[in-house]
């Protein structure tokens, strides 16, 4: 089981950011087929092979995502489309 977990620091403003994250789960939920739901100020989202949630704070945004054995071997493709989307939602 792989991890991939990147934090990116924003100045957008807590609501903002959150808006933003949310347009970023709307991506994860049509190109992967997950289920996204907020908890607070997480949003958790899950699908066959991986889970994970964005955390959204008043400084920062982290991804964390979980991915299940058969999906390890796609850990540093799934990083990369990480990174590319928190740079294009939190600039």
């Amino acid at each position: 089981m792989a991890t991939v977990d990147i934090t990116r620091e924003h100045d957008l403003g807590k609501e903002q950011a959150k808006e933003r994250a949310q347009k970023l789960a709307d991506k994860l939920a049509q190109k992967l087929d997950a289920k996204c739901s907020w908890e607070g100020d997480q949003l958790h989202f899950k699908r066959s092979g991986a889970d994970g949630c964005i955390t959204v704070t008043d400084a920062d945004v982290r991804v964390q995502v979980k991915l299940g054995m058969m999906l390890t071997p796609m850990a540093g493709m799934v990083k990369s489309e990480v990174q590319k989307a928190l740079d294009k939602y939190l600039a």
